[in-house]
Order: C-alpha cells, then sequence, then structure tokens
C-alpha cells in the first residue's frame, strides 16, 4: 500500500526542519475563492513574486489539480521554519523516489532574489505558497488537526504551512 511508503517522508520532512508533517488526504485541502483576495488586498508582494497572485495557479486550477491527487504531506513549522525550503527539499526526495508527480507549495511570498525579473532565476527553488494557490491554509490545518489560529498580537507565536502533494 502506497500510504505506507509514503510514511517515510514524515521523518524526511523533520530532518529537513519541519516541527511536523503528517500524511493527509488530497480531499481535506480547501480551497476559496475569497483567499487571493487577502493576497491582493493585505500582502505588499502581490503581483511583485512570479510565485505569488496574479502569476501563480487559481483557487479553480488548484482544486482540479489537486483532483489528480490522493494524498499530500502537510507541513507544519514556526516563525523560525523555513517551510518553502523544506517543501523543496522533500519534493525532490519524493520525485527521486519516482513520484514524478511530487509538487511542493510553501507559505508566504518567496524572497530568493530581492525582486523578480520576466523569469524566475530559481525554478528548482521557487514554489508558490498554499495561500497564492488559493487554498485555505486554516481550514485545511483544523480539518487535519493541526494548530492554527488568527495571530492578534505581534509577540503571538505563528504557525506556517506547506504542503507537498504525491502521487
Amino acid at each position: 500500500m502506497r500510504l505506507k511508503e509514503y510514511e517515510r517522508y514524515i521523518k524526511k520532512g523533520k530532518e529537513f526542519g519541519a516541527k511536523d508533517c503528517k500524511i493527509i488526504l488530497t480531499k481535506t485541502v480547501a480551497t476559496a475563492e475569497w483567499v487571493r483576495l487577502k493576497c491582493q488586498f493585505g500582502c505588499d508582494e502581490y503581483g511583485r513574486r512570479l510565485t505569488c497572485p496574479p502569476h501563480s495557479p487559481t483557487p479553480e486550477y488548484t482544486r482540479r489539480m489537486l483532483a489528480q491527487y490522493e494524498y499530500a504531506i502537510l507541513i507544519h513549522g514556526d516563525e523560525w521554519t523555513d517551510i518553502r525550503k523544506v517543501c523543496v527539499q522533500l519534493e525532490k526526495e519524493i520525485f527521486l523516489d519516482g513520484y514524478y508527480k511530487a509538487f511542493g507549495m510553501g507559505a508566504g511570498p518567496c524572497y530568493l532574489c530581492p525582486r523578480c525579473g520576466r523569469f524566475c532565476r530559481y525554478p528548482d527553488e521557487a514554489r508558490p505558497s498554499m495561500e497564492a494557490c488559493g487554498i485555505d491554509v486554516y481550514e485545511t490545518a483544523r480539518a487535519n488537526k493541526f494548530p492554527i489560529e488568527v495571530l492578534r498580537k505581534k509577540t503571538c507565536p505563528g504557525n506556517y504551512y506547506g504542503l507537498v502533494l504525491i502521487e
């Protein structure tokens, strides 16, 4: 059974720096149209990064893509976790093990370069965030029993998430 084979990636994710990882069903990943509005009207990187809207996959595209997978690995981190890097490393590990459809999504804007050009200089490392693809991270984390709350003060500890699709 594939699910048993995927369990080794939980340990790998933690070795790469995640606080925790969990194999989840992709049907528990929630998408919503409003999520990209939060990027557009709440993040000053909107339209400035090739991994951000309007350049990133739309929620509808993401829904169709998720339907082509049964499992994913939900990656949990905190403010010290480089979620994008963990996702990329885990995606690569999974891909090299023969799961050629592996694809990762990080958290927040990509900052590999000070500024994006016309073309990405690091396509092997740059990944869109879950939010940029229209994924409701709050609902997805909660559906999979991970902690997440709105940060009401700058001193509140944050929970950050990434996702690696695996098949």
